[in-house]
């Protein structure tokens, strides 16, 4: 049994979307098993648009339980927008986020939360060493693990697995968007927070509903990563980037032009007979580069501009919360 600390001990988040059969039996897993460890905590669930009875039965567990807590979107926004949600709202020294569609263990909690509370973990990803899913998904889940290992330096097994445990400073710290959920550690890594760890998890088949993968996700995967690589690099400096290409191009297509005039002063002052320099394939060459260096350059100069003027806070439209001021 774990000691208490100041505050709540533990934040529950899961995302959810057309989950309604599955909320009672894992609500009742997740009570049982904290209830256990002596832990105080909240369960909230974030209802991302759901078109059957799961705001209802979210609705019906909060009356049974003050300790669990709902948002419901006015509609599906996905499930970045549904974690970056729960991030701002919850309490808890550690956070859980985990899948409502009972493939995560909640028996899996007291051990993550150990890893963040006792081990000093900043995350701790779940490894589902032996999975479930479809063969597609299994597949492309795989090639972006591959991916993601070799463009970011972190070296996790499973990065899109929905059971994680945070430390609070984290969830606090981070922004996610688009389907960049799958890839919260590199973003907390490359945020500063460097003791990231994993943890083999028990991965469960699907006892109800029907998965929400599709391959429009594949693309929107892979786009989120180079996203994400960018503007963690380059989002508070684009001109380094953009300025930096267009200086080089710019003068290396400056160089050839002034290289192109200085040999036909050369060849006139020797009486040498030399073609037009118009007629030389190289000074387009070196034109086209001086003409995308500037472009890259005033590209970085806007983009720079860009950053410091627009707000960086997204605007989810919630159509109700529950339990969050009781």
């Amino acid at each position: 049994m774990f000691n208490h600390f100041t505050g709540m001990d533990l934040s529950v988040i899961i995302p959810l979307y057309n989950e309604e059969e599955s909320l009672g039996e894992l609500t009742s897993w997740i009570v049982r098993v904290l209830d256990s460890e002596g832990l105080s905590y909240e369960i909230i669930f974030i209802d991302d648009g759901s078109t059957d009875r799961s705001w209802a039965t979210i609705e019906q567990l909060h009356a049974e339980n003050k300790s669990i807590k709902g948002v419901r979107f006015r509609r599906n926004y996905g499930k970045s927008a549904a974690l970056y949600y729960g991030f701002q709202v919850c309490t808890g020294e550690v956070i859980i986020t985990m899948d409502a569609d009972l493939q995560d263990s909640p028996d899996e909690i007291p051990a993550l939360y150990n890893m963040i509370k006792a081990q000093g973990y900043d995350l701790v990803s779940g490894w589902k060493r032996k999975r479930y899913d479809p063969f597609i998904k299994n597949s492309t889940s795989k090639l972006y693990n591959w991916t993601t290992r070799r463009m970011s330096g972190l070296k996790l097994h499973d990065m899109n697995c929905g059971l994680k445990a945070y430390r609070k400073e984290v969830v606090k710290s981070i922004e996610v968007r688009g389907e960049m959920h799958r890839y919260i550690p590199v973003i907390a890594y490359w945020t500063g927070f460097r003791k990231i760890g994993e943890k083999v998890v028990v991965h469960r088949r699907r006892k109800y509903g029907v998965t929400k993968f599709g391959m429009d996700r594949f693309m929107k995967g892979y786009l989120d990563l180079l996203s994400i690589t960018f503007v963690s690099r380059f989002g508070r400096r684009p001109m380094h980037l953009f300025g930096t290409a267009g200086t080089i191009i710019f003068t290396v297509g400056l160089l050839a032009a002034v290289y192109l005039g200085a040999q036909k002063i050369y060849n006139l002052n020797h009486g040498i007979r030399a073609i037009l320099i118009a007629d030389s394939p190289y000074f387009y060459i070196s034109l086209v580069a001086m003409i995308i260096g500037t472009q890259l350059f005033l590209t970085g100069f806007l983009a720079e501009m860009i950053s410091r003027a627009v707000s960086d806070e997204p605007a989810y439209q919630v159509e109700k919360e529950m339990g969050f001021t009781e």
